[in-house]
């Protein structure tokens, strides 16, 4: 049970993987209003770096599972690194099948909706770790603009239209499934762009490494597009926020 071999080596630099910055990070722990002692589930934490940083800041305690081995590992030595990792824990396991053993504070799945099949399922898993009155957080693409071909749609690394809503869509439907909206940090084009352009450099530098492994063919191919398809339309199409509700 892991991630393919080729999502670690695109990300291997990564601290955060997804469209958010440090600085995004630190506006949403304000924003959500995250105090001392406050109880924290992150599924999907990837390595685990808001996690990490919202205890040293904020003081959270807190727990976050992912299927990576290599992203666990590095999420347990941030926190070591950090000093939080008597206050912060880290499982690898399949976030789709994990329940808090008491429930929290904040729930969170942020970029990572796979995991229980679309934003209503995620949504149900985390709310079922969720203390009532507690905060749900949900990290998830949308539309900026309609793209208007089925080139724009996978430039914009999906495979249909209908795989995420436009921003409006996506605040309708958390009011469809009986929550409200309380807050919403958003990523814009230079935090894509720290997202997306560094595995540029990650998939270059591993290249020049392993010219004969068995995904440098492939990986060599995606280098080539990559680049060119990110500025034609994802760049432009594709939104992408951290969005907290609270069941009505």
């Amino acid at each position: 049970m892991d991630l393919p071999r080729s999502f670690t080596i695109r990300e291997r630099t990564h601290r955060i993987h997804n469209p958010f910055t440090d600085e995004k990070f630190a506006t949403l722990a304000e924003a959500i209003r995250l105090r001392p002692g406050m109880t924290v589930l992150d599924l999907a934490c990837g390595s685990g770096e808001m996690l990490c940083q919202w205890s040293r800041d904020r003081g959270i305690t807190g727990t976050g599972v992912d299927i990576s081995t290599v992203f666990i590992s590095r999420a347990k030595a941030r926190a070591t690194e950090l000093g939080v990792d008597e206050r912060v824990t880290f499982l690898h396991g399949d976030a789709a099948d994990h329940v808090a053993s008491a429930p929290v504070d904040v729930a969170a799945c942020v970029g990572a909706t796979w995991i229980g099949g679309g934003v209503r399922g995620t949504m149900a898993l985390l709310e079922s770790s969720l203390r009532p009155g507690g905060l749900l957080l949900i990290g998830e693409p949308f539309w900026r603009e309609d793209p208007p071909d089925q080139a724009a749609v996978e430039g914009s690394a999906a495979s249909a239209r209908s795989d995420y809503h436009d921003l409006p869509g996506l605040v309708e439907l958390f009011a469809g499934l009986g929550w409200d909206l309380v807050e919403m940090v958003l990523a814009d084009e230079d935090s894509w762009d720290r997202y997306v352009a560094a595995q540029w450099l990650a998939v270059r530098t591993w290249l020049d490494a392993n010219p004969d492994d068995e995904l440098a063919e492939r990986l060599r191919a995606e280098l080539s597009t990559a680049p060119s398809r990110y500025v034609r339309y994802q760049r432009r199409y594709l939104g992408w926020g951290v969005f907290a509700l609270m069941r009505r």
